[in-house]
């Protein structure tokens, strides 16, 4: 995500050498054309063509300069204004407007003859949600080249392409004293999403369609900005042909002000298409069942396979399985695929990986393709390879909005309880899904209603045998959380004193029901249904804002499955009619919190009854801003790290 954020930014200062230029030029046509053919939008003026006017404005004693050319208009407010041998003086409160675009500054001089530009103090740029404080700016139009001095910013990644064609009235001048803060008091989070961002930097350069900064520092934790900041070194951006680029070097994560982690981004490209995802470049995890244990992964740069996609590769190294020298993730040659795994020598080619990810635009459609491969040894191809597509869209079907999606897999993965791996060895499908949330009278409810059609090839039910069949499945969830005993915030907002969570503990005493159904029909008739229900309580206790056993969670589910009929595959026959799901959270100290979470079989007629067949634990390091953890899931032997950076508004 820091990528994609990067990039944003990066088109806003691209954007502001627009608003002071006076005559329109190729590069900058190529630097617009990159985002939403912004060009034919910000026609830019010739200012040698200036109609010069010293007029009262809304009976202030500002004084106004027009710079007008057919419908465009830049104006210039200032308490003080001058023209002496063509260079233009504006002092006093300077306030520029083009195209709902504002500058702000204490003085502001335009060389006619010479083209250039300069602005002193208090610099303020503002569109939309988008805000940016500048000490100091110079520009010239002949050489391109400029810089601009202790620039701070305010972005709104959500908001900023609607932002760009925007209007914002001069008139709306007096809300900018409010807008000077950049750092809040007082914030609310935005689940899911990171959209604000606070960044500074000591100097940027321009040089023609490039900039330059030494180090950029972004931070999401617009509270105060200690929490996490993100060092960007030597960072270069870039316009070429319908993309951005930028390049850095070595990178930091700085978490807290104390611990750096040295991370890279490399030269990638941002196109137009917007499929630009902020991903760290190293990662690390543990896969018993496919990658013998431990490895490692590299994430290069993303390059454009057209205008409308771009791929992600990453390269893995398996550790644990070059140091053992063997392999269990694979069957014994000539066996089927659905045999038994066994251990096997290692050949140099199975101690590399690589996952890729194929991301872009059919139409309006969002498609997503994802390859994994897990040994680079010819003779194990097939079994090495996992593959999973799926192409989707929102559409608007019976007056309520819907996620319609196709979908194609080759040997995916599935995890059927006390049944065990197994997995779908081909298929294809659609699927049209409504999910839909809400609360009354303090009741949150979410409700679930798919419908899906495919033609599937998995491991049959009772036997090791490859089986194939069309599938019709109708699908439909309530879950509820009744509040019992609870204290419910009286609001979200959250300031500086909460230093371990994004937002107010909504504590106390709960019931979470569920009641789900569905139905699944293959071929030659066979069908398998069930009706499930099930409800348990949640306590919560605490409000993690003092440094030890101030924050507890205990959840309890029992959940019970009235089946008929049986499936023709092993990945989803319904099974283990009754179990209990546990929960528990529990702050340790300070920021330190254990989690886990497991589901426990009590069907009195399977053969893992009163085990746990399905986990996982983790160890999180947990604040306000974001979450670190490392994590195992016991029951398929898998885990990994986990960092998550929460958003604010």
């Amino acid at each position: 995500m820091i990528s994609g954020i990067s990039n944003k930014v990066i088109f806003i200062f691209l954007l502001f050498i627009n608003f002071i230029q006076p005559s329109k030029s190729a590069d900058f046509e190529e630097i617009i054309s990159s985002e939403n053919n912004l060009d034919s939008k910000l026609s830019s003026l010739k200012i040698s063509n200036i109609k010069y006017s010293q007029n009262l404005l809304n009976q202030s004693e500002s004084l106004l300069a027009v710079i007008s050319e057919k419908e465009n208009e830049i104006v210039i407010q200032s308490d003080k204004q001058s023209e002496i041998n063509d260079v233009i003086y504006a002092e006093g409160n300077v306030y520029v407007s083009y195209r709902g675009k504002l500058l702000k500054a204490d003085n502001l001089t335009y060389d006619k003859l010479n083209k250039e530009i300069s602005a002193k103090g208090n610099i303020l740029l503002i569109f939309g949600d988008q805000i940016f404080k500048v000490s100091q700016l110079e520009y010239s139009f002949i050489s391109k080249k400029g810089y601009l001095l202790d620039v701070q910013g305010y972005i709104n990644s959500n908001t900023l392409m609607e932002d760009l064609s925007s209007n914002f009235s001069l008139s709306d001048s007096n809300k900018i004293e409010g807008l000077l803060k950049l750092e809040k008091n007082e914030v609310l989070n935005t689940p899911d999403k990171v959209n604000n961002w606070i960044f500074s930097t000591q100097r940027i350069t321009i040089d023609g369609k490039k900039w330059k900064s030494n180090k950029a520092i972004f931070s999401n934790d617009i509270l105060q900005s200690k929490q996490v900041k993100l060092e960007i070194n030597s960072l270069e951006a870039y316009s070429l042909k319908e993309e951005l680029r930028f390049r850095s070097s070595l990178n930091y994560l700085v978490l807290d002000e104390n611990v750096s982690i040295p991370f890279w981004f490399g030269s990638r490209a941002f196109n137009k298409s917007a499929q630009n995802d902020l991903k760290s470049s190293w990662s690390i995890g543990y896969d018993k069942l496919d990658k013998d244990g431990l490895f490692i992964g590299r994430k290069l740069n993303s390059f454009n396979l057209s205008d409308d996609f771009i791929i992600n590769l990453e390269p893995q190294f398996l550790i644990q399985r070059s140091i053992n020298g063997k392999t269990k993730s694979f069957v014994k040659k000539g066996d089927l695929i659905t045999g038994e795994k066994v251990e096997r020598d290692a050949e140099f080619a199975d101690y590399f990986g690589v996952k890729s990810e194929i991301k872009g635009k059919v139409n309006n459609w969002d498609l997503e393709i994802v390859n994994q491969i897990n040994s680079f040894d010819t003779n194990k191809f097939s079994d090495a390879l996992r593959f999973k597509s799926i192409l989707n869209k929102e559409i608007n079907f019976l007056n309520a909005k819907w996620d319609k999606s196709f979908y194609g897999v080759y040997r995916d993965r599935v995890w059927n309880g006390s049944l065990g791996e197994t997995e779908i060895y081909a298929g294809y499908g659609s699927k049209l899904e409504k999910k839909h949330t809400w609360e009354v009278k303090g009741i949150n409810k979410t409700e679930v209603l798919s419908l899906g059609l495919a033609h599937l090839k998995g491991e049959a039910l009772f036997s090791k045998n490859l089986v194939d069949s069309p599938k019709g499945n109708l699908f439909y969830s309530l879950d509820q959380n009744i509040p019992i005993s609870v204290d419910k915030p009286k609001s979200k907002m959250i300031d500086s004193s909460y230093e371990y969570i994004y937002e107010p503990i909504k504590k106390g005493l709960s019931l979470n029901t569920r009641l789900a159904a569905s139905y699944s029909l293959y071929d030659d008739g066979k069908h398998q249904e069930y009706i499930g229900f099930g409800f348990g309580p949640e306590l919560i206790l605490g409000n993690f804002k003092t440094k030890t056993f101030d924050y507890t969670r205990i959840s309890i589910f029992p959940y019970f499955k009235l089946k008929n009929g049986d499936s023709i595959f092993k990945f989803d026959q319904i099974s283990d009619k009754f179990t209990l799901d546990i929960g528990f959270d529990q702050q340790l100290f300070g920021p330190i919190m254990l989690k886990s979470s497991g589901t426990i079989n009590l069907d009195s007629d399977s053969n893992d009854y009163g085990e746990f067949i399905n986990s996982k634990i983790s160890l999180n390091w947990k604040k306000r801003s974001y979450e670190f953890g490392i994590f195992y899931q016991p029951h398929n032997q898998a885990g990994g790290i986990l960092f998550n950076l929460f958003g604010f508004k």
